[in-house]
């Protein structure tokens, strides 16, 4: 290897490295939010109902994910006018200020409805800064991969969800352990809001030294860069029909079987099949665990297929396996592990499969000086509005039909919406210049 050669892989690897560490930092903070949720009802709303508590703290939690758009179509904006290294430093500095703050809150009984009033805007500056970086990431790291491995060398990004969530839980199962109840609720819960300040200083380090892609330099160079990239977006045809591709075909079915598999498989496995919550935790980590090894498979796999078959094999195979894997479970219970850990399987590789190519996706669909705007904006509508809803969705369905399956043919006929519009009009994008 030439030392020009070992030069452009050991920049890669930091930009690598410093997409993701951004990333997991991002999916941390706002996951952490998450796991507490319970806890926060009681802590920062008036506890006179507790019922009602609990749900104005769930709320806070979905405020976050209804503003993840609004974040998009701001620092996508942005980021296709000023540059993805400079919306980059905003988003991490915003999501580490705002999740640092939280661990900082007076509760409701120091100073009443203010402490739910702080928690809200908090949560919101949150969801602002994630619709910026998820989307965002993805732009900067493929603008740097290689062509011939694009779709594994951008894949790792996708690891970096399920990473914040081990992450999260694990240091919070662990808090739970060493304190005891009423130490955890009086200062415990705030010590994952603390840890993200390290965090965040290693990130900021490690993305300063980063430069802007040489396809944004380029664009500044030619003078064509676009003062109003979402005008742009949606007054171009081909642009817009794309941007319905990727919420419909790749983040939306990405979304709703992220949140099949890592989060309402848990919910479902505990409350409606009857599992031991440290044996739904353990399924749940097992999916975690394989999709790992899984989404880099697929990722190098549409290096040599192509992203279209693979994305395609990964909605229907979703849309076949949603059903009865979770039928499975009910039917089986927890008497038979090892078939609880194959339907866990079973139903963690489609998600691979759409995710896998996902990030790659996400850039080269769109021309680069709309690049950003174009593909935040329908991701993090997707993740945010269409996966991110879907627990709460699939949970009123079984709940007004009395049928505790009935809710999943909701992210059934979805998925095979998304294969059949995607098998007509889902472009092959695998080795694109993503210059043009």
């Amino acid at each position: 290897m030439t030392e020009q050669h070992l030069h452009i892989k050991n920049s890669r690897t930091r930009v690598a490295a410093a997409a993701c560490f951004g990333t997991f930092l991002e999916w941390y903070d706002f996951l952490t939010f998450a796991a507490l949720a319970v806890w926060f009802g009681p802590l920062f709303f008036p506890p006179e109902n507790p019922t009602t508590a609990l749900l104005a703290s769930l709320a806070t939690f979905g405020a976050g994910m209804i503003v993840r758009p609004l974040g998009a179509a701001l620092f996508g904006s942005l980021g296709d006018r000023i540059g993805r290294r400079k919306v980059f430093m905003i988003t991490i500095l915003l999501m580490g200020g705002a999740t640092l703050a939280v661990g900082l809150l007076p509760t409701y009984a120091q100073v009443g409805l203010w402490a739910p009033a702080m928690l809200v805007t908090l949560r919101l500056l949150q969801g602002l800064s994630a619709g910026g970086e998820i989307g965002g990431s993805a732009v900067y790291l493929t603008e740097h991969a290689p062509v011939k491995n694009r779709g594994l060398y951008t894949s790792v990004l996708q690891l970096m969800g399920p990473l914040g969530i081990l992450a999260s839980t694990l240091q919070i199962a662990l808090l739970q352990h060493l304190l005891s109840a009423e130490d955890f609720m009086n200062w415990g819960w705030r010590v994952p809001f603390w840890v993200s300040l390290v965090l965040l200083l290693v990130s900021f380090k490690v993305r300063a030294a980063l430069h802007e892609t040489p396809i944004f330099h380029a664009l500044q160079a030619r003078a064509a860069l676009t003062q109003t990239p979402l005008r742009d977006c949606f007054s171009d045809r081909n642009t817009l029909a794309r941007m319905g591709l990727l919420f419909l075909c790749v983040s939306a079915g990405g979304g709703i079987l992220f949140f099949s598999a890592q989060v309402y498989s848990g919910v479902f496995l505990k409350t409606v099949a009857g599992f031991e919550g440290a044996h739904s935790s353990l399924l749940v980590a097992i999916g975690t665990a394989t999709l790992f090894p899984l989404t880099l498979v697929a990722g190098w796999l549409s290096d040599r297929i192509g992203r279209r078959r693979v994305v395609l094999s990964g909605l229907a195979l979703g849309a076949f396996s949603i059903l009865p894997v979770f039928n499975g479970w009910l039917t089986q219970g927890s008497d038979h592990a090892g078939t609880a850990i194959l339907l866990m399987i079973l139903i963690t590789l489609p998600l691979a499969l759409v995710t896998g190519p996902q990030t790659a996706l996400l850039a080269e669909l769109f021309p680069a000086r709309t690049r950003y705007s174009a593909a935040a904006l329908p991701h993090n509508l997707a993740a945010g509005w269409v996966g991110g809803l879907l627990p709460f969705i699939i949970t009123l369905i079984n709940d007004q039909t009395g049928n505790p399956l009935a809710g999943l043919w909701y992210p059934t006929l979805f998925l095979t919406i998304a294969f059949v519009v995607g098998w007509r009009y889902l472009p092959e994008t695998r080795g694109t210049d993503l210059s043009r």
